[in-house]
C-alpha cells in the first residue's frame, strides 16, 4: 500500500502488502518495523506530498513500482491482513519453476522455522519436494501439516534409506526446471531463490549457483569454523570456485541451485565420502561451470549433531580420498609422476592416497631445511627455486593454512606457471 501525505513534506513508509507496520512513520521509526521492512530495502520508498489525502494501491507482487493508475479520494481501504496463499493457477502448474530438495530426518525441533523461510519467498512459483527419511520424532507430522496449509510442500515419506537416497527419491519426484537444495535445520533468506534465479537466467552458461552463508548459532562457535566460514565467502566467480575446489567443497550444499536437466544427468552417488563434493566435484570435471551470488542468503547450522559431524562419510580421510580420486582422473590422468609442494600432515596425506591411484611424485617441494636433499618414497626433496630446472610436470600445492598456499601461489605465478594448467592448490 502507497500512502500520500498532505502538504509539502516527505516521508520513508513501509509498503509491505498488508504489514501491520504498513502506515506514516519517519524513517528512523521504521528501522524497527517487525516485519523487517526497512531492512530488506525492498518495500519502502521516499514519497513526496500532493493535495489532499490520497491513496493508491500497488500491485501485489509485482512490487511498488507497479501502481493502478487511478487515484482514489478519501481514506485507504482496510488493510488485508491474512496470511497470503499461492494462487490456485500457481499451485496447480504442472512444472514449478523451482524445486527445493528437502531431505529431512529428525528435524522435527528445526523443520517449521525451515518451511516458514521457504513460504517467504520472493517468488511464488516453488515446489518444495520434502522427502522424510524414517524419522522416529515428529517431523513426518510436522510436514504433512505444512503440506496441509501449502499445497506446494509435497511430503514423500520413506523408511531409513540414507542421506543420498532420500536425495534421488525427491530429484525423481521433483518437476522444477531448477533444484535447490535445502537441510531441514536451515534458513533461507527470503530472497534466496529469486537471486539464484535471476543469476541463471542471464548467465547460460552457468550450470549451477551458490550463494554466501552465515553459520548459527555463533556462540560457540569455534575459530576453525569462523575460518571456513570466511574462506567460503571470499568465493564469488565461477573463477574462483575452480581454483578452491580441491582445497575444500567450495559451495555449502544447502545453497545450491542446480538447473534440473544437470543435476538429473548427474543425481547423487555413494562413493563413501561427501555427497555433495562428489557432485560438485563431477560437474567441474564434466566442464560445467558453477557461480556464486556473492550475499548471505543461508544461515547455516552448526551443531554437534549434524550429520557432517558425526557421520564417518564426512571425515578428513573421506575428504581427502574424493580429492585423491578427481585429481588422479582429471589433473593428473594424463601423467604418471607429478610435483608435489607440502610433506606436512596435508600432503603426506594427499601423498598416500594418490598412491593408491597409482600416482607417485617425482620430487618433492619443501621450505623445511631439515628435509631438502633427502629422498622420500622415492621423491628428492628439493626448495622452491629448483621448480625451474625440474622438467615440467603437474605440481600439486597441497598446504593446509590460507596464508601459505597464497604465498606458494604467489610464488609459482611469478615463475610463470598458470592455475588451473600447471598447478592446482589442495588441503
Amino acid at each position: 500500500m502507497r500512502f500520500v501525505l498532505p502538504a509539502s513534506r516527505e516521508r520513508t513508509i513501509c509498503l509491505a502488502e498488508g504489514a501491520s507496520c504498513a502506515k506514516l512513520r519517519p524513517k528512523a521509526e521504521l528501522r524497527g518495523c517487525r516485519r523487517g521492512c526497512a531492512a530488506s530495502r525492498l518495500w519502502v520508498r521516499r514519497v513526496a506530498v500532493v493535495d489532499g489525502p490520497r491513496w493508491c494501491a500497488s500491485a501485489g507482487s509485482a512490487g511498488p513500482r507497479a501502481m493502478l493508475s487511478r487515484v482514489h479520494e478519501g481514506p485507504p481501504p482496510p488493510v488485508d491482513r491474512r496470511p497470503r496463499r499461492a494462487s490456485r493457477s500457481s499451485m496447480s502448474r504442472a512444472r514449478p519453476l523451482v524445486s527445493v530438495l528437502l531431505p529431512v530426518r529428525d528435524e522435527a525441533l528445526t523443520l517449521e522455522a525451515c518451511l516458514a523461510s521457504v513460504r517467504r519467498q520472493t517468488i511464488d512459483d516453488w515446489e518444495c519436494v520434502l522427502v522424510d527419511d524414517g524419522s522416529e520424532d515428529a517431523t513426518a507430522e510436522l510436514a504433512r501439516q505444512a503440506a496441509r496449509a501449502d499445497p506446494r510442500i509435497r511430503v514423500q515419506t520413506i523408511a531409513a534409506t540414507g542421506l543420498v537416497g532420500a536425495l534421488n527419491i525427491g530429484l525423481d519426484a521433483a518437476r522444477g526446471r531448477f533444484i535447490a537444495r535445502m537441510d531441514g535445520d536451515d534458513v533461507m533468506h527470503r530472497a534466496r531463490l529469486a537471486s539464484q534465479l535471476a543469476v541463471l537466467e542471464v548467465e547460460p552458461t552457468l550450470a549451477a549457483v551458490g550463494c554466501h552463508v552465515r553459520l548459527f548459532p555463533r556462540s560457540g562457535l569455534r575459530e576453525g569454523r569462523r575460518a571456513y566460514e570466511r574462506w567460503l565467502n571470499a568465493i564469488d566467480s565461477p573463477a574462483r570456485v575452480r581454483a578452491e575446489a580441491f582445497v575444500e567443497c567450495p559451495i555449502a550444499h544447502p545453497s545450491l541451485m542446480v538447473r534440473g536437466e544437470v543435476l538429473r544427468a548427474c543425481r547423487y552417488r555413494d562413493r563413501g565420502w561427501p555427497e555433495d563434493y562428489d557432485l560438485v566435484l563431477r560437474l567441474l570435471g564434466a566442464g560445467h561451470e558453477i557461480g556464486v551470488v556473492p550475499r548471505r542468503l543461508l544461515l547455516w547450522r552448526d551443531r554437534p549433531t549434524r550429520l557432517s559431524r558425526t557421520s564417518p562419510v564426512y571425515g578428513l580421510d573421506r575428504f581427502t580420498a574424493c580429492k585423491a580420486a578427481f585429481l588422479a582422473a582429471d589433473f593428473l590422468a594424463d601423467e604418471a609422476g607429478y610435483v608435489l609442494c607440502g610433506y606436512g600432515a596435508t600432503g603426506k596425506a594427499l601423498f598416500r592416497a594418490l598412491v593408491s591411484h597409482g600416482k607417485r611424485p617425482s620430487h618433492i617441494v619443501e621450505l623445511h631445511p631439515g628435509r631438502l636433499g633427502k629422498i622420500i618414497h622415492g621423491a628428492r626433496v628439493v626448495p622452491p627455486r629448483a621448480l625451474a630446472e625440474i622438467p615440467r610436470q603437474p605440481i600439486v600445492v597441497s598446504v593446509a593454512h590460507a596464508e601459505p598456499r597464497a604465498e606458494a601461489r604467489a610464488t609459482l605465478r611469478a615463475m610463470g606457471f598458470i592455475e588451473g594448467r600447471d598447478f592446482v592448490c589442495a588441503a
